[in-house]
């Protein structure tokens, strides 16, 4: 058989060389978008993105065998053998340097399997087998084709300026020169290497990895930041249009060479200070790599991660410019191009082109992104699902906002990652409305460059809210009562409690009062969450003509909707919690100071640990930050909130004894995770442990309704020709549910989803869960 007749892929047909040329067309995008990588190169004494590249075109090489062709033909079922440990048998012909040619090798037998570990790991079915073994399992092949493929693997990698040799005639000895190429591959890695070692090799593995899944899906990279020395210009133009100007603190973080710490209350214009600082960093990293920086805009809750999504497209004139990171962005795709009103044939083809936008962004496409942290951190994991994410994260500039959502866990595990990305040549901010001293210092302890800290000058800014604190509980009778009164006087009422069940039950309370009504927390249906904050939004967002209403909450409300409310009131919290929910009233400070009027928490141990241990505000915050926070608050009682001082307030929390427990404890888990994922001592080997780890901690999972399973069914079969879009259909009917709490459901294997037995209402969401008919869950219990 000749190389033209070899196929890379059967559905549809894909010529072997016209796959691996895609492939070094994608390697060589890859590198002009990433740069120079200076860790990298130091262990490949330079030769990195010329083992990427090489690699990238060679990695296929392997699939020229009679018994992997036949498989494509469909003669066989299975080969069950690997193509990639046969791709290395072709690079001694074009490779005269030794290390380059292992490190070229380590990107072509990677770029599918592990070495060891995880699923079906190369070592143990190669490593041991003799050459003769090797020859009786993987030939025959074609000569003819083998010959021709060397010539034109030369001829390719020299037109691309790729340092090969000139093949020698004669007979080509592909498996044998595999086998003796597949040891030294294995001798190199079988020892644990260093730091910079294992990071420029699992760079290495992404590069090809990357490289491919963009071949294999025709997909384009973005070649220009949209977030580069021309945004200053267009972000004024946008300000002067509507009669502001750049504010001293936005200058001051636009001159920044290095990392930021920037504090700015709400409404001073803290994320476009964020932005003008990413725009300078973008400058200042191009230069030094020759590469085009990605930008990721972190927040913790997926509605503020769509709004910003939102937010960003408008201020650069293109929405497509901006990619959204999450686990749910086919969904906002969709909900973004559908309406309520239109028709099936609407929404199925709304899915199939959300479905479409949300696979280029996981192949990376936009140069700025916005998402959780927690997909950035995926590539810690490394292996050849993940490594694609670490080297995407190279010389790129990231903006963290809203950290204090994260407990001292995940808040590690950010930290430390964040140490990886400045190894990497990334650039770090951290946006705050108060940034207390202790989380400063934490930034300061795991960067080594330098970091500058950014103030905006609040001094003069008008008092939105003025404090009152009351001695009975949020669901107490007098609380009610002068709820009631409010929404007697035609106000718009926010209420906060800490958990399900106070909110259920202050709202079946005061909802018959209120001219309209609504109930926000997290155990709706996706498709009634939609709907209720669409809504909210509508009668009660910023900039909406004043209007009567109620809407009770728990701390969805925090940063999910931009509202704003004429009166709060709420449980006592966290300060930086009870801060963020001050600030769904009196928004722009358009108004005298409103009433944020705050309630003392019911402290308790948990129910699921047994009525024991540690006690918790209302079942949900530890309670010495609540305690504190409250008593702080009781000195300032009746005066109007000064947001600048209110970072001493945290400063003060984070004095005490609960602070130094709080940074020991992040602080842990900094070196936790440094420990476990960022080593890569053993770049190659299989982190499935680490990986079910990381799901658990940062996923959750997701359960339908009994009642909604026909409904769930018959939407994954709608779209013809892609499950995927049926699939997105059906999250509608999706209800979050923490991973520990998987137990209450059962696994429906041929939908692909977990099922609840649980009373809902569309008004009032998750109710009584039963687990074999008998009740295991109490409507409202802290899930």
């Amino acid at each position: 058989m000749r190389l033209q007749k070899m196929l890379a892929k059967s559905s549809p047909p894909e010529p072997l060389t016209a796959h691996l040329e895609a492939t070094l067309v994608g390697a060589e995008a890859l590198r002009r978008r990433v740069g120079m990588i200076s860790v990298a190169e130091s262990v490949t004494q330079g030769m990195f993105w010329q083992a990427a590249c090489l690699a990238a075109l060679c990695h296929d090489a392997g699939k020229i065998p009679d018994g992997f062709q036949a498989m494509l033909a469909g003669r066989v079922r299975s080969w069950g053998e690997r193509h990639e440990v046969v791709s290395l048998g072709f690079l001694p012909a074009l490779l005269s340097d030794g290390l380059l040619l292992l490190w070229t090798a380590t990107g072509v037998v990677t770029h599918h399997r592990h070495l060891e570990g995880g699923r079906g790991p190369l070592a143990p079915s190669y490593g041991g087998a003799s050459e003769t073994e090797w020859r009786d399992r993987l030939l025959p092949i074609p000569e003819k084709a083998a010959t021709e493929l060397v010539d034109w693997l030369a001829d390719t990698a020299r037109r691309a300026g790729l340092p090969v040799t000139v093949p020698q005639n004669g007979e080509l000895d592909v498996i044998g020169e595999a086998w003796r190429v597949f040891g030294q591959v294995l001798d190199r890695w079988e020892q644990p290497v260093s730091m910079e070692e294992g990071v420029a090799a699992v760079l290495l593995q992404g590069a090809v990895t990357l490289a491919d899944h963009l071949s294999s899906a025709h997909g384009v990279l973005h070649t220009r930041q949209p977030l580069d020395d021309g945004f200053p210009t267009l972000l004024a133009k946008t300000f002067a249009d509507k009669g502001h100007t750049i504010r001293p603190h936005q200058r001051q973080a636009a001159d920044v060479d290095g990392h930021l710490l920037l504090r700015a209350p709400t409404g001073s214009g803290k994320t476009e200070a964020g932005l003008l600082w990413a725009a300078t960093q973008v400058e200042l990293i191009s230069r030094r790599t020759g590469g085009i920086p990605r930008v990721f805009y972190t927040l913790p809750y997926l509605a503020s991660i769509n709004a910003m999504a939102v937010r960003l497209g408008r201020l650069l004139g293109d929405e497509d410019l901006v990619g959204v990171m999450h686990s749910r962005a086919a969904s906002y795709h969709l909900a973004k191009a559908v309406c309520p009103e239109d028709d099936d044939e609407k929404h199925v083809e709304a899915a199939r082109k959300a479905v479409s936008r949300a696979a280029a962004t996981r192949l990376f496409r936009e140069t700025l992104r916005v998402g959780t942290p927690y997909q950035i951190l995926r590539g810690a994991l490394a292996g050849p699902a993940h490594s694609s994410m670490l080297i995407d994260a190279a010389n790129s500039v990231f903006v963290l906002d809203e950290l204090h959502a994260y407990d001292p866990q995940r808040l590690g595990y950010i930290l430390a990652m964040a140490g990886m990305w400045e190894r990497l040549g990334g650039r770090v901010a951290v946006l705050s409305a108060t940034l207390p001293d202790a989380l400063a210092e934490l930034f300061r302890d795991v960067l080594d460059g330098s970091i500058r800290l950014v103030q905006a000058n609040t001094a003069g800014d008008p008092r939105r809210h003025r404090l009152a604190l009351r001695n009975a509980r949020l669901t107490d009778p007098r609380s009610l009562e002068e709820i009631a009164e409010r929404l007697d006087r035609n106000e718009s009422v926010l209420v906060v409690a800490n958990n399900v069940a106070d909110a259920q039950y202050l709202f079946h309370e005061l909802s018959p009062q209120a001219e309209v009504a609504y109930l926000l927390h997290s155990r709706f249906r996706r498709m009634d969450r939609s709907t209720l904050e669409r809504e909210i939004s509508e009668r009660f967002g910023v900039g909406q003509p004043r209007r009567p209403g109620l809407v009770v909450a728990t701390q969805v409300v925090e940063v999910s909707l931009d509202v704003d409310f004429d009166c709060l009131f709420t449980a006592a919290a966290p300060l930086e919690a009870l801060l963020q929910r001050f600030g769904r009233v009196n928004r722009i400070a358009s108004r005298p100071p409103a009433d944020v009027v705050v309630h003392p928490a019911s402290y308790a141990p948990r129910r699921r640990n047994g009525g024991k241990g540690e006690e918790y505000a209302d079942g949900v915050y530890h309670r010495p930050p609540v305690e504190t926070g409250w008593a702080i608050l009781a000195r300032h009682d009746g005066q109007a909130v000064d947001e600048g001082e209110a970072r001493t307030w945290l400063d003060e929390v984070y004095g005490t004894a609960w602070g130094r427990e709080w940074r020991e404890e992040v602080m842990r888990n900094v070196a936790v995770f440094t420990d476990a994922f960022l080593s890569f001592a053993h770049p190659f080997t299989g982190r499935d442990d680490l990986a079910d780890h990381f799901d658990r901690l940062f996923d959750g999972t997701e359960a339908i309704l009994i009642r909604d399973r026909d409904a769930y069914e018959a939407d994954l079969g709608r779209v013809n020709g892609s499950k995927a879009a049926g699939r997105l259909l059906a999250e509608r009917y999706l209800i979050p549910m923490p991973y520990w709490a998987a137990p209450l459901t059962s696994w429906e294997k041929r939908l692909g989803v977990r099922v609840v037995d649980a009373d809902y209402d569309e008004r009032l969401g998750l109710g009584e869960i039963r687990k074999a008919g008998v009740p295991a869950y109490q409507a409202g219990e802290v899930l």
